[in-house]
């Protein structure tokens, strides 16, 4: 599905379109008072998430089947959770796969894809990636024989080319894998037109969307993502991971699996029994998010049926309506941190998400992290995983301060950490 952002009020907190104290009261752990603006490395959970975690694991419950109600209510548990995902990515739900963590899927999809490949074949990585879109796919060319192509990035821009990656490609190009949103500096690529070069010489795209999916709305055929992963963790929902390929490419992939597991589709990727309360923790954290455009009316956020025709168009429009909201905080923090002297903001990609890395000359940012957390502002610093990416920008492995911004921050809590901030660089 796509959407005209012309079509949806803009939501500023002037227009009312999206009400923060609204979003702000359905998260328990904001009544701390901590300033939370560590998002890419694991948002916060409304009530509503924590309520269908504890009332599905409470039942009853048992193994999936259809004979007693704790056997339908995990069959519903696992239906609604495909649907749920298949709504926020514009995927089939037939394609959703569940799994622990994307680290995990893509160890998993590394070996299960690499059983191909052959020696002299290519798979091509990003120095803008996270580590855990970049050694699975390494370690699998090693054991393969494959040979490995590495894209690097722009480290005066933050940006990654379309012309970069197809420098690379050849027709003996068997996978790319490339970020939708870097963790560390939240650059987006131009992930359509490198899928387009990418199936040009007949190569596989694997997308990591897991910081981008708290950021945009993935539709998976525009970005042209032949396999794309997300984290609920990181957009308000349980610790899990989220698979979405079309199912027909699934059906050509034989995984190693117990012998009276199934072969269908897309359970014979998921090994052992399914965490039920999970699963129902990530479906109401969809509800939520497709509720978040919705927040300046008076209607709270409601669980959908298993099919809802609207839940699609209500997340675009949510997630519009977020992107304009979050951006909104993004500018009033880089225009902030551009008055302060000996301030480097790492992030300067025309298209990113609202994540800035910030580096201080002459001072290690793991002071400014602590600094903050002194105050009840939480902006860890760190590499984050995204090692390549922290060296390629010439700070080692130690990379920066990062400030994610979510939904249920406020321009207040910008403005105490600018102050902070501030302070810090006068200390």
């Amino acid at each position: 599905m796509t959407s005209d952002p012309a079509a949806f009020e803009p939501a500023t907190s002037e227009t009312g379109a999206f009400d923060v104290d609204a979003v702000r009261a359905h998260f328990p752990a904001l009544a701390t008072g901590v300033a939370h603006f560590d998002g890419p490395g694991g948002t916060q959970a409304p009530r509503l998430v924590g309520e269908a975690i504890a009332s599905t694991l409470t039942g009853p419950l048992s193994n999936r089947g259809s004979s007693s109600e704790s056997e339908r209510n995990a069959d519903a548990a696992v239906a609604e959770f495909r649907q749920a995902a298949a709504d926020l990515l514009n995927a089939d739900p037939r394609g959703i796969v569940y799994g622990r963590s994307a680290t995990q899927l893509t160890y998993d999809f590394s070996r299960h894809l690499s059983r191909g490949w052959k020696i002299g074949d290519e798979i091509v990585v990003t120095r803008l990636d996270h580590d855990s879109n970049i050694r699975p796919w390494v370690q699998a060319a090693e054991r393969a024989g494959a040979v490995v192509r590495w894209v690097g990035f722009n480290p005066s821009t933050g940006e990654l080319s379309a012309d970069a990656v197809g420098a690379v490609l050849s027709e003996r190009t068997r996978l790319v894998a490339v970020t939708a949103a870097s963790n560390l500096i939240g650059t987006r690529p131009p992930l359509a037109a490198i899928a387009r070069l990418v199936h040009e010489v007949g190569a596989l795209f694997y997308v990591d969307g897991v910081h981008y999916t708290a950021h945009a709305s993935v539709d998976l055929a525009s970005m042209g993502a032949d396999f794309f992963t997300c984290s609920p963790y990181k957009f308000l929902g349980p610790h899990c991971a989220v698979l979405a390929a079309a199912p027909a490419l699934l059906e050509s992939i034989m995984p190693d699996k117990l012998l009276p597991s199934t072969n269908a589709v897309p359970e014979r990727f998921e090994f052992g029994t399914l965490p039920y309360e999970t699963m129902a923790g990530v479906t109401a954290a969809v509800d939520f998010l497709a509720w978040l455009g919705e927040s300046g009316s008076s209607d709270a956020p409601r669980a959908t049926d298993a099919v809802d025709a609207e839940r699609r168009a209500r997340l675009v429009a949510s997630s519009i309506a977020v992107e304009a909201y979050e951006n909104e905080l993004r500018a009033a923090l880089e225009v902030g941190l551009a008055g302060m002297l000996g301030v480097t903001v790492h992030s300067r990609a025309p298209e990113r998400t609202p994540t800035l890395l910030v580096t201080f000359e002459g001072r290690d940012p793991a002071h400014a992290a602590r600094y903050l957390a002194e105050r009840d502002i939480l902006a860890p610093a760190d590499s984050f995983y995204a090692l390549e990416a922290s060296r390629w920008l010439g700070l080692g492995d130690h990379g920066g301060l990062r400030v994610g911004l979510a939904p249920y921050n406020t321009r207040a809590e910008v403005d105490r950490l600018l102050t902070a901030l501030a302070d810090f660089t006068r200390v």
